[in-house]
């Protein structure tokens, strides 16, 4: 039976104009020296020698013309500014295809279930990105389910066409700005057919490089520094409640010094501030965390799960519900940064949830 979990990940290979190749360990090295300051220890932690580790270093140096690497006796080790561009990349990468591969691996792990026999029933989750919803793949051996990312309005799109048993939307736990996201997304709503199941909360708001622009604590602040703002895709939940909040505050869009770039997870928005390349960013506070970055919340939000109760079946929702109850489950939650279980398997109402945090 295949009860193996496959996974995607991103490699990188550098190509000369002689078609060298470089090889993607040279990414793990660079990152345990930054991290440990010794090529001996960060040889042993890429699980190469030292030989290997010192001639990955020259030939890097020689393909590009420059120095990954700083060594000075009695100093240890410290990447160049090329090996810290190089390093940063590679995390930005990640964390901008991170979402899109496990969503690729999900689908090729149903596709393999499928040819199976006797393998139990899966749900299908269409979520947006979350550190909460990407345990779930993890307790496979209570339920299957195959987690697909997507933003808001897709995921209820395909909630409402069947091509998924499950969609997360969040709000904010603020009522009235809870009430503006539903307003916001009521063609999607409308025919009263959606349950929702509590899941968990989690925490919303600037992230900024420790030490920099501490001055900058409100949007008000954020508004008047002109600092460069990198912000999610115009689709994410994440990018109206940020919109919402200037709205709130009485900030235009235009008030803030956006990037012309857009980020589609998170995780991307926290890599691109702590690489220098934007001052300022809006995201969870999980992200912030990851990446060593100060963290100001502005707002907490209920991440839900939806069903529609006109086609998802009792018995097929009832392990979900038992797994996201559970205790481990539940510690699991705890041990995030920023999010906290939120009487998980609960089955509400948006009128019930709102009426509560009123």
């Amino acid at each position: 039976m295949h009860n193996k979990k496959l996974t995607i990940s991103p490699a990188w290979i550098f190509r000369t104009d002689t078609d060298e190749l470089f090889e993607p360990i040279l990414l793990h090295l660079l990152e345990n020296i930054r991290d440990s300051g010794k090529l001996t220890h960060a040889a042993a932690a890429a699980g190469i020698s030292y030989r290997h580790a010192w001639n990955l270093l020259k030939r890097g140096a020689d393909i590009f013309g420059l120095p990954l690497v700083e060594m000075r006796k009695g100093h240890g080790s410290t990447l160049s500014t090329l090996g810290e561009k190089l390093l940063w990349a590679d995390q930005r990468v990640k964390a901008r295809l991170g979402p899109e591969l496990e969503s690729m691996a999900s689908e090729l792990n149903d596709q393999i279930r499928q040819l199976m026999v006797g393998t139990q029933p899966m749900l299908r989750l269409h979520a947006s990105h979350g550190y909460s919803v990407a345990l779930l793949p993890e307790f496979s051996e209570q339920i299957k389910i195959n987690l697909q990312y997507r933003n808001p309005k897709e995921a209820l799109s395909a909630l409402n066409r069947g091509e998924c048993d499950l969609a997360s939307f969040h709000v904010p736990t603020d009522p009235l700005l809870a009430k503006q996201i539903l307003s916001h997304y009521q063609h999607f709503l409308a025919d009263n057919q959606h349950q929702v199941i509590r899941f968990v909360t989690r925490s919303e708001g600037l992230m900024l490089r420790k030490g920099c622009h501490d001055d900058v604590r409100t949007l008000q602040d954020l508004s008047a520094s002109r600092l460069s703002f990198i912000g999610r895709n115009r689709d994410s939940g994440t990018r109206l409640l940020f919109n919402l909040l200037l709205k709130q505050q009485g900030l235009s869009e235009d008030s803030i010094n956006r990037s012309s770039q857009q980020e589609y997870t998170h995780t991307a928005i926290a890599a691109f501030v702590a690489s220098g390349m934007a001052d300022v960013g809006f995201g969870i506070q999980t992200a912030a965390d990851q990446f060593g970055l100060n963290f100001i919340e502005l707002a907490r939000e209920h991440y839900l799960l939806l069903f529609r109760k006109d086609r998802l079946p009792a018995d097929t929702l009832a392990p979900l519900l038992k797994l996201i109850r559970s205790q481990p489950f539940i510690e699991r939650i705890g041990n995030i940064a920023g999010y906290a279980p939120d009487n998980p398997g609960e089955i509400t109402t948006f009128e019930q949830l709102i009426a509560e945090d009123t």
